[in-house]
């Protein structure tokens, strides 16, 4: 018989031990607060914080606070004290003015485990190791001049594609353009860092798997990252198992990949033949005793890639397409653009891209509206800074809130609509350098990989557009194209985009 005397007497001490906890902690806070300027914060629970507000559309629930708080916001996600970016001037601060300070990345238990305990470029802490795997994959894989040498590859897995919508032309059924795009931009991906393919056959399908279930929990929410002592949670819900088990089949993916290139060599290829497994390799030879790139810094660079480069931009061509096929005037203007530069040619080729002017100003627009990533991979400050007059704490993650940036009302006119015309006439790039436009981030931890993923999306979209005319299926009326977002760190579509592929009679 349970003695109901000592049990209450245990909850009744508990509960004084977590009420003195409680006062303890408000009177610190409010004793340190006093001579602290935070940014406005709303309303939060205990434990939790503000974490129940975020939703399942993060990106949207933040604009809705940011409307009401301000472009400066200090939310509390669990015990992580989190401030929000909203606004291009305070981006501008962030990414610019202050970029060292908050050059750092919060930690993540998933991508600790999954990316070989940060040993990627990413996501791993500012300091020398992330120097130096940055200047590798830009000057070996992401430069400009790299870029171009991968000429070849994305012409040939481009007209790869359009012999595909060629062959579903002909029975006249709707193309799942989202699949297309996916193997597009993991093809080129997986040339130009492995020197071969793995979209073919059933390990094909078994990769393709991977890589999807692998972006989904680099960007699912783990209880453990901001309230710790809930993480036992993860043994109940399923995660710790999908992480563990994502992370032993791709690492034995992997050392397959290694062995093969180690077996085969890149000492005897010329510098602009190799692929960027042998260029890792041969560092891993020369390498400093300070900064050492093992296996495993290999293996998390190479999922870097994909994570980064494969997933973004394979959604931000779908999300281009599906704004085409949504604004058929849009569509008609960017055809007769490239129709009247390559002639009657059959394909277009990278030369001709610097004269399609008007396609370039419609990716921008796609991307404004519609930023692969809608909050930018989080920062975290490495000491006590001050922002537009506000105090901002050593250890506080930071999320910039692109898609809230992007359609910002004071910037720009119509700013929820899709009107590419708006940069024909404008100097904004997508490299960071203004803050209006940001889908790849700015400053030390921007994206390195524009001048890759932009050549890939230029080169599709025109080879589509030229050769084929497009419609949507059963007759949908574009008004009526359902544009839902499915959640996620990337944000795909939630339904597959599928069209109807005519082809152009020149």
């Amino acid at each position: 018989m349970v003695d109901t005397t000592n049990l209450f007497s245990f909850f009744s001490l508990l509960s004084c031990i977590l009420f003195t906890i409680f006062l303890i902690k408000w009177v610190f806070n409010n004793v340190t607060g006093n001579h602290k300027n935070l940014p406005p914060s709303p309303p939060k629970l205990p434990v939790l914080g503000n974490l129940l507000q975020l939703g399942l559309y993060p990106h949207r629930s933040l604009q809705t606070l940011a409307q009401r708080h301000g472009s400066l916001m200090l939310l509390h996600l669990g015990s992580a004290p989190t401030l929000v970016v909203s606004s291009a001037d305070a981006a501008r601060e962030i990414m610019t003015t202050h970029d060292l300070i908050f050059s750092n990345r919060p930690d993540s238990e998933n991508a600790r485990k999954l990316l070989y305990n940060y040993r990627d470029l990413s996501l791993s802490p500012y300091g020398e190791y992330w120097r130096k795997m940055r200047s590798i994959c830009v000057l070996q894989l992401l430069s400009a001049k790299r870029v171009q040498s991968f000429r070849f590859i994305r012409e040939e897995e481009t007209f790869s594609l359009v012999k595909k919508v060629e062959e579903g032309c002909a029975g006249s059924s709707p193309i799942d353009l989202g699949q297309l795009f996916a193997s597009l931009t993991t093809d080129i991906i997986c040339r130009a860092a492995f020197g071969r393919k793995y979209s073919e056959g059933g390990s094909g399908k078994k990769f393709k798997e991977l890589l999807e279930e692998f972006g989904a929990l680099l960007g699912v929410f783990n209880i453990a990252d901001f309230v710790p002592w809930l993480a036992w949670i993860n043994n109940f819900n399923n995660l710790n198992a999908r992480v563990e088990k994502v992370f032993k089949e791709f690492d034995k993916f992997l050392e397959e990949i290694l062995d093969d290139h180690m077996k085969r060599g890149g000492k005897d290829k010329k510098e602009a033949e190799k692929d960027f497994v042998n260029v890792l390799l041969e560092n891993s030879k020369n390498g400093s005793e300070d900064v050492s790139i093992g296996r495993d810094s290999i293996k998390a660079l190479i999922l870097d890639m994909f994570a980064a480069g494969s997933d973004t931009t394979y959604t931000a061509l779908e999300w281009t397409m599906t704004e085409l096929l949504g604004h058929q005037e849009v569509m008609k203007t960017a055809q007769e653009e490239i129709r009247s530069i390559c002639g009657n040619r059959p394909t277009v080729r990278e030369e001709d891209l610097e004269k399609i002017l008007y396609l370039k100003a419609i990716i921008k627009e796609s991307m404004r509206l519609h930023p692969p990533v809608p909050l930018l991979l989080p920062r975290e400050s490495r000491e006590d800074v001050r922002v537009q007059g506000y105090d901002i704490l050593a250890g506080t993650r930071v999320i910039i809130n692109a898609w809230t940036i992007g359609r910002d009302p004071t910037t720009r006119e119509d700013a929820e609509q899709f009107r590419p015309d708006r940069f024909l006439e404008s100097s904004v790039d997508l490299k960071g350098n203004d803050f209006q436009l940001i889908p790849f981030g700015a400053g030390r931890r921007g994206c390195p990989g524009i001048t890759f993923a932009t050549a890939a999306m230029e080169i599709a979209l025109a080879n589509l557009l030229h050769k084929f005319d497009w419609a949507l299926p059963g007759g949908l009326k574009p008004e009526r194209l359902d544009v839902t977002e499915a959640p996620g760190l990337a944000v795909h579509r939630k339904i597959p985009l599928t069209a109807v592929a005519t082809l152009h009679s020149f």
